[in-house]
């Protein structure tokens, strides 16, 4: 987030997580000097704490909005964190910011019917925000399939808006189906729903973010360990398998390991897009590269400087163990996508919003 709001000239001040390791991997990148970490749960969060900006961004945990949390959603133990959020802007009262962005999973706007992301957008009124909402995914900038939807509230004086329920609002590329049947099926939240620009897909693939390490590196897996994969495939995923392994060339896949018919099994990708990062709590979420041509075949997990470059966070600073990193990569936001945000969004309304006003504070663009 901080990356890719600073890329786009926004000057980040203050930071916040539960999760100690995510301070070091942070602080690791960033400097202890620069960070303004605070470290501690967002429930304890008061006014003091946090300085005033001009936009309050927020991730929180996706477990409860998924079938793997049981869909508890906002009212669950992790997602929950959302209410902490809020309570932390209503504290602040009159220096609240103008702008405020949040981010999660897609399953967001599904969970409990609708019922949890309309609570969220409900929330944001109550604090004086009109909102709005649109879906992007990673995979526009990036090899990595990672949609994400992202909930804007904007401080604004006028009247919200009258959204025409047209053939071009469904067809946006931002703002599928799903979203626009939510948006015109709750007339009574008060949107402000804002146009945005079609994004050009970049022409990038897997094989572009690999590192080339040797046969002999300790990331490769033994042959007993890559046959035993190769053997948790499906008929169907054995016969891609086979058919990469018999090529002229060496072709790369990754493989995600789910449990399917009570078993563990493992699933290949092979159209050049990794699958969704994932924290590797479990050992589900581990992604792997299985890389196969001219009869031969090897298997190994993805690095952490890999999965920096499938965040768009190729120079980032990894100064932690792997699985702290991976942890920390799989939780995180895209950034490209972040940059695209600011660039195309978040300043144009800043601009809007605060154009006539020449104080020192307001031309300083913060962000927490």
């Amino acid at each position: 987030m901080r990356m890719g709001l600073e890329q786009a000239g926004w000057n980040v001040v203050w930071a916040n997580d539960i999760e100690e390791s995510k301070m070091k991997m942070y602080e690791g990148h960033f400097g202890s000097e620069s960070a303004h970490f605070h470290l501690g749960d967002v429930h304890a969060l008061t006014s003091s704490d946090i300085p005033t900006v001009a936009l309050a961004t927020a991730s929180f945990p996706c477990n409860d909005l998924s079938l793997a949390g049981a869909r508890r959603g906002l009212v669950g133990e992790n997602s929950g964190a959302f209410w902490g959020f809020i309570k932390a802007m209503k504290s602040m009262r009159s220096k609240k910011p103008p702008l405020i962005m949040l981010e999660n999973v897609t399953g967001f706007l599904s969970s409990h019917g609708g019922q949890d992301f309309r609570d969220a957008c409900l929330a944001l009124n109550d604090l004086g925000y009109a909102v709005d909402a649109f879906i992007i995914n990673a995979g526009l900038f990036v090899p990595q399939s990672r949609q994400r939807l992202f909930l804007i509230g904007k401080q604004e004086k006028t009247e919200a808006n009258k959204i025409g329920e047209t053939s071009a609002f469904y067809g946006s590329q931002c703002r599928p189906p799903a979203l626009a049947d939510f948006i015109f099926s709750n007339p009574f939240i008060r949107w402000s729903i804002r146009n945005l620009p079609g994004i050009a897909k970049k022409d990038i693939n897997l094989r572009s973010i690999l590192e080339d390490l040797p046969s002999s590196s300790e990331f490769w897996w033994s042959k007993e360990r890559a046959e035993y994969l190769l053997n948790q495939m499906s008929e169907r995923h054995r016969k891609i398998a086979d058919k990469m392994i018999s090529g002229k060339k060496i072709t790369y896949g990754t493989v995600f390991r789910r449990v399917r018919y009570s078993r563990s099994m493992a699933e290949l990708r092979t159209d050049g897009i990794a699958g969704c990062l994932r924290t590797p709590r479990g050992g589900s979420g581990r992604q792997i590269l299985f890389a196969a041509g001219k009869g031969r075949y090897a298997v190994r997990l993805l690095t952490p400087r890999e999965c920096a470059r499938l965040m768009g966070a190729d120079d980032f600073r990894i100064t932690v163990p792997i699985n702290q990193a991976l942890f920390g990569f799989g939780d995180a936001v895209c950034v490209p996508v972040i940059r695209w945000i600011a660039e195309n969004y978040l300043t144009p309304v800043w601009k809007e919003l605060y154009t006539n006003d020449d104080t020192e504070e307001k031309r300083t663009v913060r962000a927490i």
